[in-house]
Formats: C-alpha cells, structure tokens, sequence
C-alpha cells in the first residue's frame, strides 16, 4: 500500500476537462469518450482522486483516439480523496467494500 505520500499532490479536479461527456452507467456518474459504435472498449479505475482527475480524462481521451469506447465510472460517488480533510486511511474505511457487478450498456458488458 502506498504512503501518504502520494497525496501529497492532489489534482484540480475539473469535472469539464476532456473529450468526453459524463452520463449514468450502472447508477454510477461515468465519463464516456469514444465510439459507442465501436467494437473495443476499455474500462479505466481512477485512483483516490477519482474521475474527474483531467490527467485521468486525457488518458481516456487518448484510448478512446485509438478505437475504444472508455468509460470511467465514479466509484467514490463524488467523494475522492483530494481535499486533504481526512487521513487516506479514514477515507478509504469511509469507502467501505465495492462490490462486483455487471454493467451493460449499448451491447457492452463490463464487469466491475
């Protein structure tokens, strides 16, 4: 497990930043770039500083540039560790258990 660290530099979060638009996938706020005509996809996990992260999006930008339909879901609900208020270790028991499931969406199935 990484150190505090590695917070120690948190991005400006900019929920505009990218290609991309974000819509709901599975009741999670998800930023989607591609194709959704495209026969790849890619699912991409955020660090503790979540989706919204631009160098997270430019990533997701560049995948999708190559062919794929990217989707990046919100697994912190909108609550990423960047504001410094909690230790990393508090937040992640804030977290609690993320738990498997199925997403399907435009005949693409993800399993998160």
């Amino acid at each position: 497990m990484s150190g505090p660290q590695c917070c120690a530099n948190p991005p400006t979060l900019n929920p505009n930043s990218g290609a991309g638009h974000v819509e709901k996938l599975g009741g999670l706020n998800t930023y989607v770039t591609g194709s959704p005509d495209s026969k790849l996809a890619a699912l991409l996990i955020s660090d503790v500083f979540g989706y919204e992260a631009p160098n997270l999006r430019k990533l997701a930008d560049k995948v999708a540039a190559a062919g794929f339909y990217v989707a990046v879901p919100d697994f912190f609900h909108g609550d990423p560790n960047v504001d410094g208020g909690r230790p990393l270790q508090e937040w992640i028991k804030d977290q609690g258990v993320v738990g498997s499931r199925l997403l399907i969406h435009d005949k693409m199935y993800f399993i998160i």
